[in-house]
């Protein structure tokens, strides 16, 4: 039996009717179209599904959609807002940090979660920040970099 839930995507008010054992990620995807978090493992392993719920970076592939009820859900197509990409965005691009781009979103987010609690990171936090996110291509490095950089600018 479906039920409804009120949930915030990316700044706009959502009601919709959800399956008991639908997934945000699922509802993400396929209800709302939203397509940048990435259905990888299915398991919480990879990151590529990562989300942020009230501010905090989530699994959707682990969270039922019912449990998203009266939260804010972010995801990477919520980062850019009136046009211009987040700093995040920016310097991933700036810093070559994207390259098959399956981990791009999660990363982005996983790297805001840990910003918007502490803009004052050393490579180390931010190497443990993003730890749950797999990156097949990149080797992390530049990916670090530009998280890095969004750090320095914030502090400047």
């Amino acid at each position: 039996m479906k039920k409804l839930i009120k949930l915030t995507v990316n700044g706009i008010q959502r009601e919709i009717e959800v399956e008991p054992r639908q997934t945000l990620l699922e509802v993400l995807r396929e209800d709302l179209g939203l397509t940048g978090a990435k259905k990888g493992c299915n398991q919480g392993e990879c990151g590529a599904c990562t989300v942020l719920l009230d501010g905090q970076a989530v699994s959707s592939c682990l969270v039922l959609a019912v449990r998203a009820h009266g939260k804010t859900v972010l995801t990477a197509e919520g980062l850019a807002t009136d046009g211009q990409l987040h700093a995040l965005q920016q310097a991933f691009i700036a810093h070559g940090a994207v390259q098959c781009g399956f981990c791009t979103s999660g990363m982005l987010l996983s790297a805001k979660a840990l910003l918007d609690r502490n803009p004052h990171l050393t490579t180390r936090e931010i190497e443990e920040s993003i730890d749950g996110n797999i990156c097949r291509c990149t080797g992390y490095v530049k990916i670090i970099e530009a998280i890095s950089a969004v750090a320095q600018n914030k502090n400047s």
